[in-house]
């Protein structure tokens, strides 16, 4: 009589699966060493083969993860400094050019600062290092309006560029965090409820906003820092501690420093996601840079851009997870190519939208589901990989897409200066080598079957 207490035909096979399981991971996980640092779960496989549906995800999201998710849509609900820095630096009386040194200073320490996150993720864990970012961020956020005199402008841009820093580093914490906690059959679901609580805050945070300036202007970043610092109480209270994954015996000692990054610079797959990710990331931001000049040389009003961005994160927002019930039956490089593609496609769309708004509505919409396929799979990804080296694998994804937002402006007033619309069919081209880049860039890793 087996264990169970039941006879052995009606449990053998479940016991049976489970050992099977675990015997695979064991053998993925000692497999891992310095040259190989694939060995993790599987990307978009599952244990059984029912597609898990929207509720019953939800059903089975951890308690934990429910305040981590809410904490991220907390803090994002105040996050006005990219958005709103130049036009409160130009109140302030500062020139445009001030302002925009400004800017660049928070976007060059937004893609430091998720660097910085997956190095204290590995060093203090998750929940040690969301706190002291969110804390941190709360304190330089507090201190912009102190600064913002002409006399004071060096120091200043110094303190805009460490708020930067700081309150980034919380993103690879959080994504880490996320994908322990979150039952391996749902990790995908899960990227794709954080993606929707950054949305629904981004969202959220221009309405908030207007009503603070009809106050007062300072009040965009004490309302920031008291979000910021919200989530650093939520974080202290209600999560988990717990402790980057480290080598489990038997296996080969978890890289640190330099040699945890020299294993991820011989990866040269992984490379080629990253190229996926810049190229997707520069390709989804003319969204909202060379969009609304192509609308406004076409001669339509303001209201239908605003149209398009409103239908555009409705859609986003309502769709997005039961879309990932779907793509998570796929293969993850499949799911990244063939999002990554529509993307590109639907942008390339956009070439037309002379002719007629209902073009480019169709064309948004072709967009918005090409984001909606591969952007919970391609942020799950870098989760994927062992403990030893997770935290700078997903740090370095989270750098080259905040990389990628921070250019993806410039280089979009550029291109459309020298090109015109021409810069719609660039981008087609772009978004399909970058589907490629994805689809060899995140092999099928080695499947758990039930």
């Amino acid at each position: 009589m087996p264990r169970c207490g039941r006879p052995r035909p009606n449990c053998s096979p479940r016991a049976a699966t489970r050992r099977s399981a675990a015997a695979s991971t064991s053998a993925r996980s000692k497999h891992f060493s310095r040259n190989d640092p694939r060995g993790s779960a599987p990307m978009n496989t599952r244990t059984t083969t029912q597609r898990a549906g929207v509720l019953e995800t939800l059903r089975d999201t951890p308690r934990p993860v429910r305040y981590l998710l809410f904490g991220v849509l907390v803090n994002q609900l105040g996050a006005f400094v990219q958005t709103f820095l130049v036009l409160y630096l130009t109140h302030r009386d500062f020139t445009v050019g001030r302002a925009g040194l400004a800017l660049t200073a928070y976007s060059a320490g937004a893609v430091f600062g998720t660097m910085l996150g997956g190095e204290l993720t590995q060093r203090l864990g998750p929940r040690t290092t969301i706190v002291t970012a969110m804390t941190g961020s709360a304190v330089f956020l507090a201190l912009i309006p102190a600064l913002a005199h002409q006399n004071l402008f060096p120091a200043l841009v110094v303190v805009v560029a460490a708020a930067g820093l700081i309150s980034q580093a919380y993103r690879p914490a959080a994504a880490l965090m996320l994908s322990d906690l979150m039952p391996a059959q749902h990790r995908v679901m899960a990227f794709s409820m954080m993606r929707i609580a950054l949305n629904t805050g981004a969202a959220l945070a221009p309405l908030l906003a207007a009503g603070l300036i009809l106050v007062d202007w300072n009040l965009l970043y004490w309302v920031n820092a008291v979000t910021a610092l919200t989530y650093g109480v939520l974080a202290l209270t209600l999560l988990p501690s717990v402790h980057a994954p480290a080598a489990e015996e038997g296996e080969s000692p978890a890289p640190q420093g330099r040699s945890a990054y020299a294993v991820l610079l011989r990866d040269y797959r992984y490379h080629l996601f990253l190229a996926s990710v810049l190229i997707g990331t520069l390709i989804y931001i003319q969204y909202t840079v060379a969009l609304p000049l192509n609308l406004a040389r076409d001669g339509y009003p303001t209201a239908w851009y605003s149209g398009v961005l409103v239908t555009a994160s409705v859609v986003l927002i309502l769709f997005e997870l039961k879309i990932t019930t779907y793509v998570t039956q796929w293969r993850g490089g499949l799911v990244g190519a063939a999002g990554t593609a529509i993307m590109g496609l639907g942008v390339a769309g956009y070439a037309l939208a002379g002719h007629a708004i209902v073009l480019v509505l169709v064309c948004t919409a072709l967009f918005v589901l090409g984001v909606m396929v591969n952007g919970p799979t391609m942020f799950a990804y870098p989760s994927t990989f062992p403990g030893p080296v997770k935290a700078r694998y997903i740090a370095t994804h989270q750098a080259v897409f905040g990389l990628g937002m921070a250019i993806g402006p410039t280089l979009g007033v550029l291109a459309w200066e020298r090109l015109g619309i021409g810069i719609w069919p660039l981008c087609g081209v772009l978004g399909l080598f970058a589907a490629w880049c994805a689809y060899v860039g995140m092999p099928e890793k080695e499947e758990v079957t039930a």
